[in-house]
């Protein structure tokens, strides 16, 4: 099944669907989530992208991102996919949300209305290895350091995501 993402304007109204290649490489706005998990010592859990991955492959991001289904919710989306991708169900909480436009490389760009989601979990993970090849968690001064010494092991989303996320909630 070829997936679709929700295209939208920039007050949210939806526009249509598209397929998901399409509007990558057209660069058009549409619907997003992004997840920050962070367990009980306060690190921030990071998955690397899995090396099959049509964009961004073995780079370093959040816990989860991905695109909400036609008359599916910014919450229920992120719940399914963070199932999906992590195996796991936790409480998630919407922080905020916010447009941006990121080259992720070979001609496709993010063009995103993307609402930002935290939450806490220090389970067990049941990783797809489809999606994630794998998972870590890591402190905030040590997630800056490797962000600033190293920025081409994240993905350029993440570095963006991370930046407006510092912004909104300081």
């Amino acid at each position: 099944m070829m997936e679709k993402v929700v295209l939208v304007n920039p007050n949210d109204e939806v526009l249509g669907q598209m397929e998901k290649m399409q509007a990558h490489e057209n660069g058009l706005l549409h619907r997003a989530f992004s997840v920050f998990l962070f367990n009980n010592q306060g690190e921030m859990l990071l998955q690397k992208r899995a090396s099959g991955k049509y964009h961004s492959p073995n780079q370093w991001t959040n816990a989860c991102c991905s695109h909400p289904r036609l008359n599916e919710s910014y919450l229920d989306a992120a719940k399914r996919r963070t199932k999906e991708e992590l195996g796991i169900d936790c409480e998630l909480t919407e922080k905020f949300h916010f447009i941006y436009k990121a080259d992720v490389g070979d001609g496709l760009w993010e063009h995103e209305l993307d609402y930002v989601f935290t939450g806490n979990f220090s389970g067990e993970f049941d990783l797809n290895a489809e999606e994630v090849s794998e998972i870590r968690y890591v402190s905030i001064p040590n997630l800056e350091k490797e962000i600033n010494e190293n920025p081409e092991h994240f993905t350029e989303w993440f570095k963006i995501i991370w930046a407006e996320y510092r912004n909104q909630l300081n």
